[in-house]
């Protein structure tokens, strides 16, 4: 019987095999080595900026933001990094409120001064842990302001006669085409002097401050940040890198932490046509307005 021993194989068979599968493994494990090589290691040392720029007209993005990084385990700490003369009263308290909540999360959050933060600027820094300024920030202006225009004269000039026909006597005061009366004026003061309060109180409150001495400054007038130091509205005087310092200390932050910050969206018609600016809201909120509305603002006029 004849006993058949069976054909080694094809050396190249051999070779084939063998890249075949290192060429496979390589495939795979080249993705997984690149994940490696750019992984954030500082991943859990991260601080967010949030920046208040220009007039406070809409709450929206900052709430949106803030709430964000409160919820995010990554995020350490939060720098509300203000330059603004303040703003509607609404949008104001919105973001004071979303603050509140990111303290109440024992997430650190310190507000960084620039150029001004006035009324509603400084109003939503109340809210946080720490205040930090410059010695020439603008700050303070704890008040409300409401304006009106009167257009009576200019009406007449022109020949126009308006007809107002209205649900109660109140429903238009304040209208432009006519002056105030003083009973209208009495009532719209009582409402400007209850939002005025409302601040008063808020920045009391956040700030730990008798209620008395904030009433003492509260009528509108502005402060630099070495002044408001001296009355402790802000707590201490320097610019967004000592923040960031202190932030890291507080956070426990080892090393340089790593900074979080939105880019600020700009539209394509905005840019081509030149008129975006950080303040671009400043002049319609400003100047003589024909639908009035409570403001936290520093009046630029």
């Amino acid at each position: 019987m004849e006993l058949q021993v069976p054909p080694k194989k094809a050396p190249f068979l051999k070779k084939w095999v063998k890249y075949t599968l290192g060429f496979t493994a390589l495939v795979f494990l080249l993705p997984l080595f690149s994940r490696l090589t750019h992984m954030d290691f500082n991943d859990h040392g991260k601080l967010a900026v949030v920046e208040v720029r220009g007039v406070i007209t809409d709450s929206e993005d900052v709430v949106r933001q803030l709430s964000g990084y409160r919820q995010d385990d990554k995020i350490l700490g939060i720098i509300l990094r203000i330059d603004s003369p303040g703003g509607a009263v609404a949008p104001s308290q919105e973001i004071y409120s979303e603050i509140l909540k990111i303290r109440a999360s024992s997430k650190p959050v310190y507000a960084s001064m620039g150029n001004m933060a006035a009324s509603g600027g400084y109003y939503i820094a109340s809210a946080t842990d720490r205040i930090f300024a410059n010695p020439g920030s603008v700050t303070g202006s704890i008040g409300v302001i409401m304006a009106f225009s009167n257009i009576e004269g200019l009406i007449d000039k022109i020949g126009v006669r308006p007809e107002v026909i209205k649900s109660g006597e109140f429903k238009d005061a304040g209208s432009p085409t006519r002056a105030m009366t003083e009973k209208e004026r009495k009532y719209l003061q009582h409402v400007v002097d209850d939002v005025h309060s409302q601040f008063i109180d808020a920045v009391a409150e956040s700030r730990d401050l008798p209620l008395n001495e904030v009433t003492k400054i509260a009528d509108g007038r502005i402060f630099t940040g070495r002044q408001a130091l001296d009355l402790k509205l802000v707590d201490e005087l320097g610019g967004l890198e000592l923040v960031i310092e202190q932030l890291a200390i507080r956070a426990g932050i080892e090393g340089k932490p790593k900074i979080i910050q939105e880019e600020e969206k700009v539209s394509l018609t905005d840019f081509l046509l030149g008129s975006w600016s950080p303040t671009r809201s400043l002049q319609s909120v400003t100047s003589p307005a024909f639908t009035p509305s409570l403001q936290f603002l520093w009046n630029l006029n």
